[in-house]
């Protein structure tokens, strides 16, 4: 990929980032990295503590520093968090340096695949539905002022999803 050659996957949690962007960097021979991954091991501690002691405010500075940084390595697939897109700066990050894709998921889905696993702080405190629809009603717009590509994730296999991924950037690249 000529002049663009690092791929960052964006979009709600639940949406597959994590294991669409491992077989992606599989496939393509590239690095990969999650943000999320990253502040974890450079704390020393999971999200949710951080949540816990420094609030969102807190985890959301660290994401803007690991943001950055992240998009500067090159030959990367980089996973980033779901509401990474909300700070300015991290979309400038993301749109200018790399090929951003936009994972897309109903928020019924969010739901399926949240139900277990790593626990999620931004559904504490309500009921997930709820909080799921009014993150997605303030973060779509987010996600796709910065997307090169939508694709879609309900129901699909990640194999799937990597392969219209691989074809849509070909695509993007053609003259």
């Amino acid at each position: 990929m000529q002049g663009h050659d690092s791929i960052f996957l964006v979009g709600p949690m639940g949406a597959g980032k994590s294991a669409v962007g491992r077989k992606l960097a599989e496939e393509l021979q590239m690095q990969f990295v999650d943000s999320d991954e990253v502040i974890e091991q450079r704390t020393g501690v999971d999200i949710p503590y951080i949540f816990e002691r420094e609030g969102e405010h807190g985890f959301r500075v660290r994401e803007r520093q690991a943001i950055d940084e992240l998009t500067q390595l090159p030959g990367t697939v980089l996973a980033t968090g779901g509401g990474a897109v909300q700070d300015p700066a991290n979309r400038g990050h993301l749109a200018g340096r790399g090929r951003v894709v936009y994972l897309h998921a109903s928020v019924d889905q969010q739901l399926k695949r949240t139900r277990s696993g790593r626990e999620r702080p931004m559904l504490r405190g309500g009921e997930p539905r709820e909080i799921l629809e009014a993150l997605m009603a303030i973060r779509d717009p987010q996600y796709r002022e910065i997307a090169d590509v939508v694709v879609e994730t309900d129901g699909r296999r990640v194999t799937a999803v990597t392969r219209e991924i691989r074809r849509r950037l070909e695509a993007l690249e053609r003259p």
